[in-house]
This record gives C-alpha cells, sequence and structure tokens, in this order.
C-alpha cells in the first residue's frame, strides 16, 4: 500500500515526539496549505507558527523544550546551532532546584528570528561553539560549565551557581578540576567583580 502524506509526516514526527516542522514538511514536498488542511481535519495541531503537532500523539515532560527548538530552526532565517541553555538547561540536567517560568533558548548573535515569538520562550543571544553544545534526550542544551557560567552573568545569582556545581560534581557531570574552576568564577562574582561574555566564554572582568 502506498504510503500517505499523512504517514510521511508521522514518520517525520516520531523523531521529535510528535512535532514537526512546515520547514521540514516543504523538504519532503509537502506544501504549507496541505498542513493547513489537515490541522482542520484535526489531524495536525498547529502549536506555534511553523510547528505541528500529529493530533494525539503522546507527549512527554520535554515536548515544550524541542517544541521552543523547533520553533527557532522554523524560522526562515533560523539558525542551525541553537540550545537550551541558562536555568532551563540546569533544569534539564537535574541541578540546582530552579524552576523557570519560561524556556531559555540561546541563539546566534546574527540569527534573524521572527519579530513576534511565543511569550514562554526567553531568548539568549550568543555564538556557542560545538564544545559548549550538549545533547540531553535527543534536545540541544548547552553544556553544565556553560549553563552554569551564563545564568551566573544574566542573574549574579551565586547561591544557584553554587548549588548547581554541588549538584553537578556530586551526579559526575563535572569532575573536581571544573568544579574548582567554576567556584573560583562565583567567589569573584560575589565580591562584585564584573562578569562579560567575551566571544564563547564568560570571563570574569572585562
Amino acid at each position: 500500500m502506498p504510503r500517505t502524506r499523512m504517514d510521511e509526516l508521522y514518520a517525520l514526527a516520531e523523531e521529535h515526539d510528535g512535532l514537526l516542522t512546515s520547514k521540514e514538511a516543504r523538504a519532503l514536498g509537502i506544501r504549507d496549505s496541505v498542513l493547513v488542511r489537515l490541522a482542520q481535519r484535526g489531524r495536525l495541531e498547529r502549536t506555534t507558527r511553523g510547528v505541528y503537532r500529529i493530533a494525539h500523539y503522546p507527549t512527554d515532560r520535554f515536548a515544550q523544550y524541542r517544541e521552543a527548538v523547533l520553533w527557532a530552526q522554523a524560522s526562515h532565517h533560523g539558525p542551525e546551532r541553537i540550545a537550551l541553555s541558562h536555568e532551563t538547561a540546569l533544569l534539564l540536567y537535574g541541578i540546582s532546584d530552579v524552576n523557570p517560568l519560561r524556556v531559555h533558548l540561546t541563539v546566534p548573535k546574527s540569527a534573524r528570528l521572527r519579530r513576534k515569538h511565543p511569550e514562554w520562550i526567553m531568548i539568549h543571544r550568543a555564538d556557542l561553539i560545538a564544545q559548549e553544545v550538549s545533547q540531553h534526550e535527543g534536545i540541544p542544551v548547552t553544556t553544565v560549565e556553560r549553563s552554569i557560567m551564563d545564568v551566573l552573568s544574566t542573574t549574579r545569582r551565586t547561591d544557584i551557581a553554587r548549588q548547581a556545581i554541588t549538584d553537578a560534581l556530586r551526579e559526575g557531570l563535572l569532575n573536581s578540576a571544573q568544579a574548582g574552576s567554576l567556584r573560583r568564577l562565583v567567589h569573584r562574582s560575589a565580591h562584585s567583580v564584573p562578569l562579560s561574555t567575551t566571544r564563547n566564554t564568560v570571563k570574569v572582568g572585562a
């Protein structure tokens, strides 16, 4: 039996737990008008601009994070190297007690995203390098070190940073040398030494 358009979309969406983008569908030769019709028939659900979910597809606790990443990728000029970051990354790693109200997402400085974006997404701009991005449940996330330094530089919350370092060390996500380096950075931050982001690394003192 020949595959239907819905079969093709389902296979595509399986990679993202039921989510797909109109950009990915177009790459398969499926026009936007087809997606609109399928949404009208209840076969698809439009979650945000350019992102759809297969109706009745079982969701998991990572669904919103995948949606945030796909939203950025669905932009016409969407960046390739993006990642969940800051407090959201700490939450995914299970280090510290943070529970951010919005999903933090880092995109390249030059990324041309749509002017209007979902209110539940917090955009940060930085040119991440490959070594600063890892995968968690198939989702790009800034590394533990980068995430802690980002939170420290944007919030100055040394208590969060200290807890994250302790938890990450206990869970084997940092080694003793990495933890020691981060603790020195936190100590200097606590004594009002300004933090600045130069290139891809957060440094102490501009």
